[in-house]
């Protein structure tokens, strides 16, 4: 089978606890309910790709122990081929404890495990061929980023690379991150991100900054505002879809699994951002990164 997008990104298990409030230093919360899922950013956004019909597969690293199993399951449940996930005998796969409010806002502490250990001799190629999107996201560690940059050196130059960088790339700074972002067809990124990256604080002013880096389209997640969306020669504003929010966990990753579907099926640059606020929207209506996501029939006819 020839994979349609490939993802490829740290696999984590995600251990939320829902609480009454976020506590600072020196304060206390009280645990109100608590939830165990399959989680990372690519992960994430390759079952969002799955569930609309997607053919994609992943590459990632997990360790042969309890959660490294369960991950692997979630994925060939959800239809996301796992050919070219490694498997490592040793260590433990990674995991996030989170804590999630009342509002759904959240803290997110990550131990990165066997994720940091993934080389770039352990990628296969082949399974790459053939592919028309390569999707990058973060890893905490030097040798997984190393992996990614030899990774984007060797593939053919029609695949289209979209990359979202998460904050813990961002704070590599641009000067870290050019490798990918010169090879970037789409970056996805939030407003702290952008910043982090540009120094503007104004996303139109740092899209225009990094479109001056190679990058042909530029997403950028603005939370309950929506998205803009831009390639240089048209921009969009776009308004979010209102629902009642459980838990923003993975709603940036949802995003980017509706963008992604829109510029594989060829729609415009405003129905692709229309498309990233669809799925996010439905993320946030269920607790975790996951269970909200959408199906292709749940998507508005004009849009699938």
């Amino acid at each position: 089978m020839t994979l349609e997008v490939i993802c490829f990104g740290a696999i984590n298990m995600d251990k939320l606890y829902k609480v009454d409030k976020l506590a600072g230093a020196d304060e206390e919360s009280v645990i109100l309910d608590f939830k165990e899922t399959p989680g990372g950013s690519a992960a994430n956004t390759a079952v969002g790709l799955a569930r609309l019909g997607v053919k994609v597969g992943y590459i990632g690293k997990v360790a042969e122990d309890r959660d490294g199993k369960i991950l692997l399951k979630s994925f060939m449940d959800e239809g996301v081929d796992i050919g070219g996930i490694i498997i490592s005998k040793t260590g433990r796969s990674g995991a996030v404890i989170g804590f999630v409010d009342q509002k759904g806002n959240r803290a997110l502490y990550l131990d990165p495990g066997v994720n940091d250990t993934l080389e770039y001799d352990e990628i296969n190629l082949e399974y790459i061929r053939g592919a028309k999107i390569l999707h990058l996201t973060s890893f905490a560690g030097e040798r997984p980023f190393t992996a990614q940059k030899t990774l984007l050196e060797n593939i053919p130059s029609d695949v289209k690379v979209t990359f979202d960088p998460g904050t813990i790339y961002a704070r590599r700074g641009l000067r870290d991150l050019k490798p990918i972002i010169e090879r970037c067809y789409a970056l996805l990124l939030n407003e702290r991100e952008l910043y982090l990256l540009t120094g503007e604080e104004c996303c139109r002013r740092g899209a225009e900054n990094l479109l001056k880096e190679g990058v042909k389209i530029i997403a950028v997640k603005l939370g309950e505002r929506g998205c803009y969306v831009t390639d240089g020669s048209e921009s969009h504003l776009l308004e979010p879809f209102k629902v009642e929010v459980v838990d923003t966990t993975g709603a940036g990753d949802a995003f980017c699994a509706g963008f992604i579907y829109g510029l594989l099926k060829g729609k415009s640059l405003r129905e692709s951002g229309i498309l990233g606020n669809f799925v996010a929207s439905r993320c946030l209506t269920k607790m975790g990164a996951r269970d909200g996501l959408p199906r292709l029939s749940d998507l508005p006819n004009n849009l699938r």
